[in-house]
């Protein structure tokens, strides 16, 4: 998917939302520090592949063949045993810049997704698509934006905080009525918030792309269809 596609899906998602019908989640792109075992495994095997390939195509003999073994067994420990990215700390997300805070934000939350109830699992996926949609349109968005600030306070501070709070509650009794609701509840609610909100700063950023899209629509209208009418 290139930057042109992600603006154009970014526009058609806040343009659904507006008019109140279904809204397709993005094709996500990968992120750095996301895969586990079974990425690096995959990572190992096609390396192993391509080497073993290239060895073939040599004809190497036996001596070859031990170096192409241990060749092998060298990339398989480098990768397997490589350090993994750190996951980013909340002050570190509020510090960066714009364009990367979406992305630090989601690994954050993906790093906390083991501890949280399996019941959030559905809005924890919202927030992911959400944080995606957002690291393309914050690409160009000014550092001093109001919206930027926003959204740094928003992700970096508020739904920290919140997730954190919640940790604090002793696990036998997060499914325990408390003023009508659970903990689990509580943060279900909670997380359902963040996410409208960073709806909402999603659709203002989209709002300039959505006017410039019928504007130019506007014209083609007239420039194509209008002019050509006098001839039929």
């Amino acid at each position: 998917m290139t930057d042109v596609d992600d603006a154009i899906a970014v526009a058609q998602v806040a343009r659904e939302r507006r008019r109140g019908g279904a809204v397709i989640p993005l094709q996500r792109r990968p992120r750095r520090g996301r895969g586990g075992r079974r990425k690096r495994a995959a990572v190992v095997a096609i390396g192993a592949g391509l080497v073993l390939t290239v060895a073939m195509l040599m004809g190497l003999g036996a001596f070859g063949m031990v170096a192409v073994a241990a060749l092998i067994a060298a990339l398989t420990l480098l990768v397997l045993f490589a350090p993994a990215t750190p996951v980013p700390t909340p002050e570190r997300i509020v510090k960066s810049e714009v364009k990367a805070v979406p992305a630090q934000a989601a690994r954050w939350l993906d790093a906390r997704r083991a501890a949280l109830p399996a019941p959030a699992a559905g809005v924890l996926d919202q927030l992911d698509v959400r944080l995606d949609t957002l690291g393309v349109q914050v690409a160009t968005l000014d550092e001093d934006s109001p919206l930027t600030a926003e959204l740094r306070r928003l992700v970096g501070e508020q739904l920290p905080g919140f997730v954190e709070d919640y940790a604090r509650v002793p696990p036998a009794m997060r499914s325990t009525p408390r003023n009508g609701m659970t903990p689990d509840q509580q943060l279900i609610e909670g997380l359902g918030v963040i996410e409208r909100e960073l709806g909402e700063i999603s659709e203002r950023l989209a709002q300039g792309d959505l006017d410039a899209l019928e504007t130019k629509r506007r014209y083609l209208q007239v420039k194509y269809e209008e002019d050509a009418a006098p001839g039929e």
